[in-house]
């Protein structure tokens, strides 16, 4: 089943269940896939200033690891390999993505416009996920097949 995401998960449920078809800003994306970035955004260690950071401006793995003040960002310490996995992660469910200058792609990553929708679903700090959440998210991530 596809669902239009627009500026705000609240606001495309209400747009919904009204009838009304909001046209701009808005992509078709399905809801397991809305859930399973929810879900990875709940279930990894970074904080909502992480993703408030990665909306204005583009950051690496490196730069991010080697942060002084990472319990701003995170809820545990960041290794560089860790959080690139993490990166990637986020890429492949599409809250972020890579940027692009004019060479090519960088290792630098931004927000998405999924990603925006996605943290406007929640006021204030992302709510951590409880444990059975987590165990799924791993499965999910990590054994995508069972």
């Amino acid at each position: 089943m596809l669902v239009t995401a627009t500026l705000g998960i609240k606001r495309e449920e209400n747009d919904l269940r009204s009838g009304k078809v909001v046209t701009s800003s808005t992509t078709l994306v399905s809801e397991r896939a809305l859930k399973r970035a929810r879900q990875a955004m709940r279930c990894l260690p970074f904080r909502r200033a992480f993703y408030d950071d990665l909306e204005h401006e583009a950051r690496s793995s490196t730069q991010l690891s080697s942060q002084k003040d990472w319990m701003a960002i995170s809820r545990k310490p960041l290794s560089r390999s860790s959080t690139e996995d993490d990166l990637i992660w986020l890429i492949q469910v599409g809250v972020l993505r890579r940027e692009v200058d004019g060479q090519g792609l960088t290792e630098r990553v931004r927000l998405t416009p999924m990603g925006r929708d996605l943290l406007d679903h929640w006021d204030g700090e992302i709510p951590r996920a409880d444990a059975l959440q987590v165990m799924h998210h791993w499965l999910r991530r990590h054994r995508p097949r069972l």
